[in-house]
């Protein structure tokens, strides 16, 4: 029988009541507080890939034709616009191995419980960011793929 439902995250953990719904989040007490260095190193992870993806961003606008910025020298526009694709790739890279990594863990945590036969009556679960995270690498990695392979 289940009691709860809990749903890990790297910035706070919350736990469902099955039987009368009442949810409760705790954050995390803080960034720089002792915590265990998968939790670090995903955070860094994942942080790191949204400053790349953001840099990305903000090279492939400004590479673009229609933006007036360097507009007498089309190579080194075609050039930002590659490099934009390689930073975009990176950081689709570190975002994947960190939500990944994330899950993959938890699910070993989890799975490591139940072979040991220890209930403590928690059905544990991924939460959206974890979902979003994959999804919005992949599709990162997908743009730069295009960008550095199929640009003219």
């Amino acid at each position: 029988l289940q009691v709860s439902h809990k749903c890990r995250g790297l910035w706070r953990e919350c736990v469902t009541n099955m039987q009368d719904g009442v949810r409760t989040c705790d954050q995390y007490d803080s960034i720089l507080a002792d915590h265990p260095v998968k939790i670090v190193v995903t955070r860094t992870l994942m942080i790191t890939a949204d400053l790349l993806a953001g840099l990305a961003l903000a090279a492939l606008v400004l590479g673009l034709d229609c933006i007036t910025f360097l507009k007498e020298d089309p190579c080194v526009k075609l050039k930002m616009c590659y490099g934009a694709g390689v930073i975009l790739g990176a950081g689709s890279i570190l975002g994947l191995i960190g939500s990944m990594w994330y899950a993959v863990d938890v699910y070993v945590e989890r799975a490591m419980l139940v072979s040991h036969n220890i209930f403590l009556g928690v059905h544990y679960d991924f939460g959206w960011s974890c979902w979003l995270g994959m999804a919005g690498s992949t599709g990162c990695f997908v743009a730069s793929v295009l960008l550095t392979c199929c640009l003219y």
